[in-house]
């Protein structure tokens, strides 16, 4: 028993036989590089070409969200008034048919409030086509009155017949809806052609990915034939193509967003800084505060992430087609 022990324990303190390690490859056999280079010159500079697509979709989707935006409250604040305009006529009391005119449409439900234009507000308006210093005296210069919709919604042709009624060929009613019909068609016009150029930016980010694709596997052609002799499939080569030109597509997209999201978080400051102007009135009224919003906001950073996945998805193709 002690004999079989002593052994025991005389095989344990036996030092063991390990296999030799394995001699390390030769510096000229090793590939520390991954299979897709990212810090060469041709991938800066595609992320560069995306940056700067990605920057003028964000543009274009920020200014047809703005567009957008302007047209909502022009149309909002122009559905909320209607005209009454009152033509002077041969042996007719001019200040007395305003003046009924006005009476009738404060007797009609749903008028919240009236404003008579004065004949001089009503030459004034008239300036920008005939030009200031002219005598409009002799003229028969239309006076206008602006009627304020309350919550109720008035019967306009109620009030239209009322008008032609008491006065015929004197006194008509505008709702302008006509103005508004033309607005909503300029303003759509204006987003779809917005919609079509980031559409175009986005197949030209797919042109450019796919010329960048075939060309990094012209450069590791001999790689990939290696990739393919130990055993690799396509499915891994394109994976790795795939991961890589992502990268450069969301690095492209980032820059890009945060770039056009800078250019309109600069063009309102400069807007609050020319609002003190008349200048900067007219902006004001035309394009607002140049404020895009939590829709435009998110539609801009939406574009950098779409054009990141096109380049994925397109780097894939291309390298799935090279290979076929």
């Amino acid at each position: 028993m002690d004999a079989t022990r002593e052994r025991t324990q005389a095989a344990a303190r036996k030092p063991v036989d390990r296999p030799a390690a394995e001699p390390a490859l030769p510096p000229t056999l090793r590939r520390n590089a991954p299979l897709v280079p990212t810090d060469s010159a041709a991938s800066r500079s595609l992320a560069a070409v995306i940056a700067i697509l990605t920057f003028l979709a964000g543009l274009c989707a920020g200014a047809a969200e703005i567009v957008a935006s302007s047209a909502g409250q022009w149309q909002g604040t122009v559905a909320q008034e209607v005209t009454i305009q009152v033509r002077p006529a041969p042996g007719r009391d001019l200040d007395a048919d305003i003046a009924r005119a006005d009476a009738i449409a404060k007797a009609e439900p749903g008028i919240a409030a009236t404003r008579v234009f004065s004949k001089m507000e009503a030459e004034r308006l008239l300036e920008p086509w005939l030009g200031s210093g002219l005598d409009l005296s002799d003229l028969p210069v239309p006076r206008l009155i602006t009627l304020k919709l309350g919550d109720q919604t008035p019967d306009l042709k109620h009030l239209r017949a009322g008008l032609t009624e008491a006065m015929p060929g004197v006194a008509s009613l505008d709702d302008h809806a006509l103005w508004l019909q033309r607005l909503s068609t300029a303003a759509n016009t204006f987003v779809g052609i917005g919609v079509g150029i980031v559409a175009l930016v986005l197949v030209a980010t797919g042109l450019a990915v796919a010329f960048a694709t075939r060309g990094a596997m012209a450069g590791n052609r001999e790689v990939v034939e290696v990739l393919h002799f130990v055993g690799a499939d396509d499915d891994f080569i394109a994976r790795a193509f795939q991961r890589r030109f992502f990268g450069l597509g969301l690095r492209g997209g980032i820059i890009g967003s945060a770039a056009a999201l800078a250019a309109f978080a600069l063009a309102g400051l400069l807007a609050r800084n020319w609002r003190s102007g008349p200048a900067g009135d007219e902006v004001e009224a035309l394009f607002g505060a140049f404020h895009i919003g939590w829709r435009g906001y998110a539609s801009v950073m939406a574009i950098g992430v779409i054009a990141s996945l096109v380049t994925a998805v397109i780097s894939r193709l291309t390298v799935r087609r090279f290979l076929a």
